[in-house]
């Protein structure tokens, strides 16, 4: 197994009394981000909140942090992530945001400390990119969206 990675996380003003980014369990993939709202926040069926997670973090060079749906808020209410996944670069030190979309017939309301997105920190390799005037050939060629599979 590889060596964890440090993310230093500070604490932010109302962020103080919710926990940080945490596994659920011994295997989770994502650790769950919380809502550090000051008072329970209503989204209306189509409309996008942001909300607040209480914290900043440095994330190390060669890293981000993919911000994902909890699948439970997005198959039982329909609330889900607008860009997801969402990235944070690891030159950003500002607050840790969820831009939250209600897609369910309901409005959903957001309390204090709920569990509402998970966080994955993945290596980002360097790349450089090259123009070129012509690219190697693939059996797919120029197929797009919906191409695969097809005849």
């Amino acid at each position: 197994m590889a060596r964890p990675i440090t993310i230093k996380i500070k604490r932010l003003s109302g962020g103080e009394d919710l926990a940080l980014p945490a596994f659920a369990t011994e295997h989770a993939a994502g650790a769950d981000l919380r809502a550090a709202v000051t008072t329970a926040m209503t989204i209306a069926s189509g409309e996008i909140r942001l909300i607040p997670c209480g914290f900043a973090m440095a994330i190390p060079p060669g890293y981000e942090a993919q911000v994902r749906p909890r699948s439970g808020l997005s198959s039982q209410h329909g609330v889900t992530l607008i860009n997801s996944p969402g990235t944070i670069d690891a030159d950003y030190r500002g607050e840790v945001q969820v831009p939250l979309v209600n897609h369910g017939r309901e409005a959903f309301t957001v309390e204090r400390g709920m569990r509402i997105a998970q966080m994955i920190i993945a290596a980002v390799p360097k790349v450089v990119y090259a123009e070129v005037d012509a690219l190697d050939e693939t059996s797919r060629g120029h197929g797009g969206f919906g191409h695969t599979g097809k005849k």
